[in-house]
Formats: structure tokens, C-alpha cells, sequence
């Protein structure tokens, strides 16, 4: 007899969802690392922008070439950078709150399922 014929598919599906739900968790803390990254980036930019003078010739990247531009614009361009990537990382700190309540949620459902199952040996459904 394998497992899954053990565990009752009401289990079985709320821990596929528990299991899509890590996953969710997951990306969200990879995208916020890489946000994180491009905001240092931006940041050590800015600092070495900001101590150029007036005159320095700046550039900007564009794919894989360098095109000439003025200090006052890549200023203001990193500094939108800067403050979208602020947002962002707002947004994926309020996703990833959410999903910790859900997984918290999610794991007190499954225990309480297979305690239930466990001790009366039939197959609950879930309350989602």
C-alpha cells in the first residue's frame, strides 16, 4: 500500500495547496532579492553620480551599448528607479505577510484534518 492511499484526498488536496503556496512564498523572496540587488546598484550609482562634477561626461546603458547623457537626467532617471523599486518591494513585503498567514492557516487545517482522520479513520473535507 503506497502513502497517498493512506492520506485522504481531502488531505492529499490541501497539501498540494499548501505545497503551491510555498512555492508562491518562494518566488516572492526571490523577487524581493533581486529587487533588493538593483536597489544597491541603483544606490552606489547615484552616490557616484551625485559626486561627478558638472562637467564629467555620464553615460547611460542601453542593452549592450553606452549612450552619452547629462548628469541632471540620470539623476532624476535613478531616482525614479530608486522609488519604483521602493514600491515594488512594499507590494512583495505585503504578499509575502499574506502568504505566511496563509501557510500558518493552511498548516493548522491539514493537522487538524489528520488528527481528525486519525482518530476516526474516515475522510474529511476540507473548509477552504
Amino acid at each position: 500500500m503506497s502513502q497517498n492511499q493512506q492520506i485522504p484526498p481531502m488531505v492529499q488536496e490541501l497539501l498540494a495547496k499548501f505545497q503551491q503556496t510555498q512555492q508562491n512564498l518562494q518566488m516572492i523572496l526571490a523577487q524581493k532579492q533581486q529587487l533588493e540587488l538593483e536597489k544597491l546598484e541603483t544606490e552606489k550609482a547615484l552616490e557616484e553620480l551625485k559626486n561627478a562634477s558638472d562637467d564629467d561626461a555620464v553615460f547611460k546603458q542601453a542593452g549592450t551599448i553606452l549612450i552619452k547623457s547629462n548628469k541632471k537626467d540620470l539623476l532624476e532617471e535613478l531616482e525614479e528607479k530608486k522609488e519604483l523599486s521602493a514600491t515594488k518591494t512594499n507590494l512583495l513585503v505585503k504578499q509575502e505577510e499574506r502568504l505566511k498567514i496563509t501557510l500558518k492557516e493552511q498548516e493548522a487545517k491539514i493537522q487538524e484534518m489528520v488528527k481528525k482522520s486519525s482518530l476516526t479513520g474516515t475522510q474529511q473535507s476540507p473548509k477552504a
